[in-house]
């Protein structure tokens, strides 16, 4: 049973929990959704085994970074025609997501800001060249916003009135909740406008202009097509391979979240790399056996 976010395996565990009997396991492939399933876990409350594709390397390290952060640019350009070269950008998160967004950003001209919760993530930010702050320090800052945590409201009331008149907000991470609506609501004159397809503009009571992306929604999906079909290919590889391996193995594993094996996500690597025309070397086994010993070098 595939899953998306953990909604499937949240329902056959809620409202459905009487279709749960005919599951022997399934896959997750989000972030979002394999935070909830290993919360699941910890809590002995997941009835069938589950295999993380989120954690597989060739999914987060190429679908995540390379789809997201082209995908959440191509909506928000999209949505606005805005031009991302010389305007500052903040992204809130630094996970696979954000990075592939901070770093999409950032080769197209614009001066990307970073906030974390994170020591670790933030140090790596950092180090990879960006300005990281908290949200409250970067909100009077940021030209653009871009939500990719897969938390609830991180941006919140303290930040909209701290931004610049006409800042655009958009979210691609987790649901419409990332960035909170409701309040941005509540601070505002009236309904929003409508100043184009995907745009919804909120006027503060304080006059700032907020422009809303999207509903707050995956902007990646509201304004643009999502990731190209040359990076999902990985992501479905992943997912094929795994249903393959629950369906063979879902009898002797326990309900616990697995992480792909090793073997299929080099399995899935090579096919890519074939794909692409694209070949690499191998080990002579000379190689292989200095490699395995430990009576030579320093």
């Amino acid at each position: 049973m595939p899953g998306e976010d953990g909604d499937v395996v949240g329902l056959l565990h809620t409202e459905r929990a009487d279709a749960a009997a005919g599951v022997i396991g399934g896959t997750e492939e989000t972030t979002t959704g394999v935070i909830r399933l290993k919360s699941m876990e910890a809590d002995g409350v997941l009835r069938y085994p589950i295999v993380a594709v989120n954690e597989a390397l060739t999914k987060h390290m190429f679908d995540n970074r390379y789809g997201t952060g082209q995908s959440t640019l191509d909506g928000v350009i999209r949505a606005t025609n805005v031009l991302l070269a010389g305007k500052t950008i903040v992204v809130a998160g630094y996970g696979w997501c954000s990075r592939g967004i901070a770093m999409r950003a950032q080769g197209m001209g614009g001066n990307v800001i970073v906030t974390e919760i994170d020591p670790l993530k933030a140090l790596e930010a950092v180090m990879d060249g960006f300005r990281v702050m908290p949200m409250t320090t970067a909100a009077p800052l940021g030209d653009i916003f871009i939500t990719a945590t897969g938390d609830i409201n991180v941006i919140d009331q303290r930040h909209f009135g701290l931004m610049k008149d006409g800042a655009l907000v958009a979210n691609s991470g987790h649901f419409n909740v990332e960035i909170n609506i409701p309040q941005l609501a509540a601070m505002s004159q009236g309904e929003p406008r409508k100043v184009r397809e995907y745009v919804e503009q909120y006027t503060l009571k304080t006059g700032q202009r907020i422009n809303l992306l999207g509903e707050g929604r995956l902007i990646n999906l509201a304004a643009a097509e999502g990731h190209p079909a040359s990076v999902m290919d990985m992501s479905f590889a992943n997912q094929a391979l795994s249903a393959m391996y629950m369906a063979q193995n879902a009898r002797s594993l326990k309900p616990n979240v697995y992480t792909v094996p090793a073997e299929i996500d080099q399995e899935v690597a090579r096919l890519k790399l074939a794909a692409m025309g694209v070949a690499i070397d191998a080990l002579t086994p000379e190689q292989e056996k200095y490699l395995a010993s430990w009576e030579e070098g320093t």
